[in-house]
């Protein structure tokens, strides 16, 4: 007759330390003979066999010497429950684990976790177990913090190097003495700088705990030279208690080294203002540079541009939907259903790839529209065309509301942009450097545009004298109509851009219109120069103000005060445009 006791799930483990037993470990890396050359499976199969737990927790323990992926997969099924005990008519118990499929009844058969054979009965027929019929065994909080020792201890043994630096940092928490020797070994073996740097930073913590005088101030010289961010309260700590002690010579350490620490922190302070404000300004100036167009060139108040950035926002979430489930949309109150493509989430990355030229020619054609509809009556009739587009920007928005709903619509952002590439304890993110470059881009293909195509000539020939390009044989009204069809094309890509950072709503382009006026008037009406120097200048001052300050509202209001002082002595802005005509 059998019986079967499952071994119970294992609870959240509790924080432990790695002891002294990982130097062992670190001896069988170098080739040498390990304390136990059991196989893994034999000691856990041993483990589960016993009854009393403080055998079950020395067993555990003895792992430590043989840290490796293999021990925290046995102590994962451990903890999982999916290791069973099977006890004969001699009442011996049998670890064993399930394998193949479930028949009818819910049964499985059973292998010997010992050695992987089959459990047999007495006639020679296969053992199986229903593991739903089966009562757990209950471990205690002793047995669960030997797996959680282990489990750590193999972490520092990780073959991933991020995980293994992980491990190695965690071990600095609490600064246990006891973790010094094992770390001072696992030195000796790692090969990997960054690893390294860890091990030395994470010893040095630790040492300041020590007993000894010279052992902490060696270790205030090492975390000031390793300029370490982490140990910064422990060196103050330690500062404390020096004075406390009147230890002038580990004051002196401890100060030194919490000043260059505080030194690193404002040299990444410093670069780390200067890239948000270079990404400030270069959102500014991707969302700028259409205005540029057709504001600066044409002289067209154009308030629907921030619109024209929702439609490129809003383009690049409905191409987001037809590469994964579709979409469902109810435009004046009649269901509309566009079906997806449901690619795999490797290949979702790309729908950005193909929503930034969409959101270009989305944008651009919508301009066209409006340019041949309403734009083309109002040239050179400033006042009703401001008030035009502003009644078309209202218009805009509720069919947006209408269309996609009130509520903003998330853009996920694909692999490739998510995340972040740290140097030197500076952080970039890859958006934010995907913008930079975006905008650098933006802006050499509509410097070739303007200048080396014919499309371009005709367009500046067009902002120099109307009317005499007019006389020439241009046909202005063309120009007109396709510069004012690249602007919102345009304003267009910068909405692709802006649904990377932040959520996609019907208001989106009111966010940034002020701003987009502000720069190309800072930069000088019509001049690309100017827009892209006002942008990175407002957006890395702005930061800067910020930063100093510690209260963006402030720092927003000393800007717009520069401006409008910079604007009281040249109206024209930073490069006033020439032209040769008489208006």
């Amino acid at each position: 007759m059998y019986r079967f006791t499952r071994l119970g799930f294992i609870n959240q483990l509790s924080h432990s330390i790695l002891l002294f037993w990982i130097a062992v470990s670190l001896a069988h890396a170098q080739n040498t003979e390990p304390a136990n050359t059991k196989p893994v499976r034999e000691i856990i199969a041993a483990a589960a066999a016993t009854d009393k737990t403080s055998e079950q927790r020395e067993i555990i323990l003895s792992l430590k010497s043989q840290p490796s992926p293999e021990v925290v997969m046995w102590i994962e099924k451990w903890k999982k429950g999916e290791i069973f005990i099977s006890k004969d008519a001699n009442d011996v118990s049998i670890p064993v684990i399930l394998t193949g499929s479930a028949d009818a009844s819910g049964t499985f058969a059973t292998l010997k976790l010992f050695d992987n054979t089959p459990v047999l009965k007495a006639d020679g027929s296969e053992v199986r177990i229903n593991p739903k019929a089966v009562d757990f065994l209950d471990t205690s909080s002793g047995l669960r913090k030997a797996m959680k020792e282990v489990t750590d201890l193999a972490a520092l043994a990780d073959p991933d190097l991020i995980k293994r630096i992980r491990a190695i940092q965690d071990s600095a928490i609490g600064q246990n003495a006891e973790k010094l020797p094992a770390l001072q070994l696992l030195k000796t073996t790692e090969k990997d700088p960054k690893a390294l740097r860890a091990l030395d930073e994470t010893i040095a913590i630790i040492q300041l705990r020590s007993a000894q005088s010279a052992e902490k101030m060696a270790a205030c010289n090492q975390l000031g030279e390793l300029k370490s961010l982490a140990a910064k309260d422990s060196l103050q700590t330690t500062l404390k208690e020096a004075t406390e002690a009147k230890n002038s010579e580990l004051i002196a350490a401890a100060k030194n080294a919490i000043a260059k620490i505080e030194s690193h922190i404002s040299t990444i302070n410093a670069i780390g203002t200067g890239f948000r404000g270079l990404s400030l300004g270069s959102v500014l100036l991707v969302v700028a540079i259409g205005l540029a167009i057709t504001f600066g060139l044409m002289g067209i108040i154009n308030m629907a541009h921030g619109e024209f950035i929702a439609i490129g926002a809003y383009t690049t979430y409905v191409i987001q939907n037809l590469f994964s489930s579709g979409l469902q949309i109810s435009p004046f109150g009649q269901s509309i259903s566009l079906p997806g493509m449901n690619l795999s989430p490797g290949s979702m990355g790309w729908y950005f790839v193909v929503a930034l030229p969409m959101s270009f020619i989305t944008a651009a054609l919508i301009g066209l529209l409006l340019e041949r509809s309403v734009i083309r009556f109002l040239y050179k009739r400033p006042l009703e065309s401001l008030l035009a587009t502003w009644g078309i920007s209202l218009v805009m928005q509720q069919l947006f509301r209408l269309i996609f709903g009130s509520n903003n619509v998330q853009v996920v952002s694909p692999n490739w942009l998510s995340g972040n590439w740290t140097i030197n304890d500076i952080t970039f993110g890859w958006n934010r450097v995907f913008v930079i470059g975006f905008a650098v881009l933006i802006i050499v293909v509509t410097w070739l545009v303007l200048n080396k195509t014919s499309l371009g000539l005709l367009i500046r020939a067009v902002m120099q004298n109307r009317n005499m390009a007019a006389c020439m044989g241009v046909r202005t009204e063309r120009v007109n109509m396709m510069t004012f069809s690249f602007g919102c094309g345009l304003a267009g890509l910068a909405g692709a851009f802006l649904s990377q950072i932040g959520n996609v709503g019907p208001s989106l382009g009111q966010n940034y219109i002020v701003d987009s006026f502000m720069t190309v008037v800072v930069g000088g009406v019509g001049n690309i120069l100017g827009t892209v120097i006002s942008a990175l200048g407002i957006g890395i001052v702005d930061q800067s103000l910020q930063q100093y300050l510690g209260n963006p509202v402030t720092g927003k209001i000393l800007v717009l005060a520069a401006i409008i002082l910079f604007l009281q002595w040249r109206p024209a802005g930073i490069f006033a445009t020439r032209s040769r005509s008489l208006d």
